[in-house]
């Protein structure tokens, strides 16, 4: 059983804050679950397991509701909600998408920015939803794993559950302004080489 500090009642919490952040981008969902994987190494490491849990699960859940608002309401929906930002280019996504579905459903959650524009991508070419469910779901996995592994790093540096739970947020912010930069680097580098006229597919 968990122990008192680090109960099911701070799981469902949990759960709940990284659904919530999933659906309306406000909560610093990944921070969340390296702090949860702190406090759990801290309390009781069997918690881990809780937190992976609670971690994909809210995630994931989060992302079905997401899809389904876009498939429903399309691009104007997820504008209104806040969920797509304007520079976001749903026809590379397309491109993308059609090419290498698997890894770009795969990955969209460990890009900052790049998780809603795939699902509103998807769901505007009609991705079949018992398929997306499967990926998404590991994706959600595979999310809560990386930021649980950012915890864990935190856990390790620092002796005391406050100074680990900082560590880990800090690396989360370190890691998402880093990617953010790899991603406009990237677009930058994309743009320069294509010829005046035609769009940017990468």
């Amino acid at each position: 059983m968990l122990s008192d500090d680090f109960g099911w009642v701070y799981l469902a919490a949990l759960a709940g804050a990284v659904l919530i952040g999933a659906v309306l981008p406000v909560l610093p969902t990944g921070a969340a679950v390296s702090a949860g994987a702190v406090l759990a190494s801290h309390s009781n490491p069997i918690g881990l397991v809780g937190v992976l849990i609670a971690g994909a699960g809210g995630a994931y859940v989060g992302d079905l509701i997401v899809y389904a608002g876009c498939r429903a309401g399309g691009e104007k929906l997820a504008q209104r909600v806040g969920w797509l930002r304007n520079n976001a280019s749903l026809d590379a996504l397309r491109i993308r998408l059609a090419e290498h579905e698997i890894t770009v459903l795969l990955t969209s959650r460990l890009i900052p920015g790049g998780r809603v524009p795939v699902l509103l991508a998807a769901g505007l070419a009609g991705y079949r939803w018992h398929r997306f469910a499967v990926v998404d779901l590991i994706s959600s996995s595979l999310w809560a794993v990386v930021y649980m592994a950012i915890g864990l790093l935190g856990y390790a540096l620092f002796p005391k559950p406050w100074q680990g739970v900082v560590a880990a947020i800090a690396l989360v912010l370190l890691t998402t302004v880093v990617s953010s930069m790899i991603q406009r680097w990237r677009k930058k580098s994309a743009a320069a080489k294509q010829p005046t006229g035609e769009p940017v597919t990468d």
